[in-house]
């Protein structure tokens, strides 16, 4: 990162207090935009996404791109529009539109949507037939875009297009747009709820003297008379469209596989990284990816995208979870740039970016939240997959000490669920606090091989599925045999810690919850030499402690405040 001294320790210093490998816009008011941008529009409804075909050509001096994305789509909704949003944010433009192969002319722009007017009601493709009698089972829609794309500040936090030197001058360009949305480079569906079901293509076109990756697996590179070579990928399975991206920079290859013990296949491992750094590289990956790889599916289920692959791509930024192809540019080096986010001493034991951005292929690629108001269930639990991990190669204590200690960087300033259908996220909390949920959700439970049974369901049952916070929280109760309804809403939907006020006399307390929903009821435990359990509601209660304990003893693992009253 190209920054003096200075600026880059106060932007660093605010982004571990986000702890986020993401950006998004942060407006105060919300807009007609916002709108159109964050909700499944009459435009949007009718019709589903089945493929992307984008290919892009960037021009490194004038830092200008060009492309077509052909979008294979399906009707949904027969008959229900004749209009079609799509999404490119200024100041990129649509070229032309090209539908069964004649040019579209009904077409306006909208802020940072179009509106396509295809002059007729659009039926479901298979009722249609071909110049040959042949059965069509979807549509395809040519678009040809071009401009100059909104340049990243400080990516992946501030988001755009990345256009930098590495350490020799060479060029080193990628895109970061989490939040921000695909559709500043390329025109698409940009709502989450709607991935490209049968995957993406990616072509990228570059110098010779450059080397281009991306998402999947690499199927072709096709070499041009005028110095310039397209690389060409592909993607089999649904992916989120701000996980497309591309990678171009002089970088080299090497692979490997992993065995798991999950499926007794072999997942195919690619690195690429700059040619200076190889060595670093071979180290540093060779560590963290494999043990990162076998604690996971140990606690969440089968790595979700064998049939593409694992890959990490050196990234001119910090890192972001792009499936099947993760960015990652932590300086090869353990924590969080060297830093420890939770304060316990354990966040130096490992990579942060291998293992928080590879977390995501789970919560977040696997299964990913149709509105990102929801988006502590990509980051919440993600960022508990680094307890996780903590736990499985140092245990318990271990794991409870990292949790314990990035607590102190919640905020709750804002409840972790934001407003719904205006791409708006919630509070940044959704890390720490999401995690802190988690963790408490998991000692309420009290059951490891139930909670893990959970979090491997859901990989199992929502496999690559978009998903709302309500079927994560119901599934939830239903799997524990719980009802955790009150405690999500405690915890995401309010900025109040609960308080469990007691007053003591000898063993005899009495205690309730304080600070908190109505009707919230959480059980908590006093450790000792077994758990005592306590029961309180938001009324008064009276017990007798075992002879030993005292309420100091409260299990610390819960996100929770205790208040003596005199």
């Amino acid at each position: 990162m190209k920054y003096i001294i200075k600026s880059f320790f106060f932007l660093l210093t605010i982004a571990i207090n986000v702890v986020a490998c993401a950006q998004f816009p942060h407006a105060s008011k919300l807009t007609h935009q916002d709108t159109l941008r964050g909700t499944n529009t009459p435009e949007r409804a009718w019709w589903n996404v089945l493929t992307y075909a984008i290919s892009v050509t960037p021009d490194y001096d004038s830092k200008t791109i060009q492309g077509c994305n052909v979008i294979g789509f399906d009707v949904s909704q027969p008959g229900a529009n004749k209009k079609m949003q799509i999404d490119l944010q200024e100041p990129m433009q649509i070229d032309s539109i090209i539908f069964f192969n004649e040019k579209l002319n009904h077409y306006k722009r909208d802020g940072n949507v179009y509106i396509i007017d295809f002059g007729k009601t659009l039926f479901g493709a298979a009722d249609l037939e071909n110049q040959f009698g042949e059965k069509l089972f979807s549509y395809r829609l040519k678009i040809y875009f071009s401009g100059k794309p909104r340049e990243a500040k400080f990516p992946p936090w501030d988001g755009g297009w990345i256009w930098k030197k590495d350490n020799q001058g060479r060029p080193w360009m990628s895109v970061a747009c989490q939040g921000l949305g695909a559709s500043v480079w390329y025109p698409c569906k940009d709502i989450q709820s709607d991935e490209p079901d049968s995957g993406a293509l990616l072509s990228i076109t570059v110098p010779d003297t450059l080397v281009a990756v991306g998402n999947g697996r690499l199927t072709s590179k096709e070499q041009h008379t005028n110095g310039t070579t397209t690389w060409h990928w592909k993607v089999v399975n649904p992916i989120n469209n701000y996980d497309i991206i591309p990678y171009i920079g002089k970088y080299v290859h090497w692979s490997d596989t992993y065995k798991s013990e999950e499926t007794n296949k072999d997942l195919s491992l690619d690195y690429w990284v700059l040619d200076y750094n190889l060595e670093k590289a071979k180290k540093q990956f060779g560590l963290y990816v494999k043990p990162m790889l076998k604690a996971f599916e140990y606690w969440f289920g089968p790595y979700p995208f064998y049939e593409d692959g694992y890959k990490l791509v050196q990234s001119p930024h910090l890192g972001m979870e792009h499936q099947s192809a993760v960015a990652y540019g932590n300086h090869f080096e353990n924590g969080y740039l060297g830093r420890d986010l939770s304060g316990s001493g354990w966040g130096l034991k490992w990579d942060y970016i291998i293992i928080h951005e590879s977390g995501h292929e789970w919560f977040g690629n696997n299964i990913t939240t149709k509105d990102i108001a929801d988006m502590w269930v990509h980051e919440g639990f993600t960022m508990y997959s680094e307890v996780l991990f903590t736990e499985y190669y140092y245990g318990k204590k271990a794991g409870d000490e990292y949790l314990q200690g990035v607590r102190k960087n919640i905020a709750n300033n804002s409840p972790i669920i934001g407003p719904y259908g205006v791409n708006k996220e919630g509070s940044s909390d959704m890390y720490n606090k999401g995690a802190s949920l988690l963790h408490t959700i998991r000692q309420v439970i009290n059951n490891d091989s139930v909670f893990r049974s959970i979090l491997r369901g859901l990989n199992h049952d929502f496999y690559h599925q978009t998903v709302t916070t309500n079927q994560v929280e119901t599934y939830f109760s239903q799997k524990s045999g719980i009802d955790l309804q009150k405690i999500f809403d405690q915890y995401l939907r309010t900025t109040d810690i609960p308080v469990l006020e007691y007053t003591t006399e000898g063993q005899k307390i009495k205690y309730r919850w304080a600070n908190c929903v109505d009707g919230f009821a959480m059980p908590i435990d006093l450790l000792g030499a077994k758990k005592f359990w306590l029961t309180p509601t938001t009324d008064w209660q009276t017990t007798t402690l075992p002879a030993g304990y005292k309420m100091e003893d409260v299990n610390k693992n819960f996100y929770v405040k205790m208040k003596a009253i005199d």
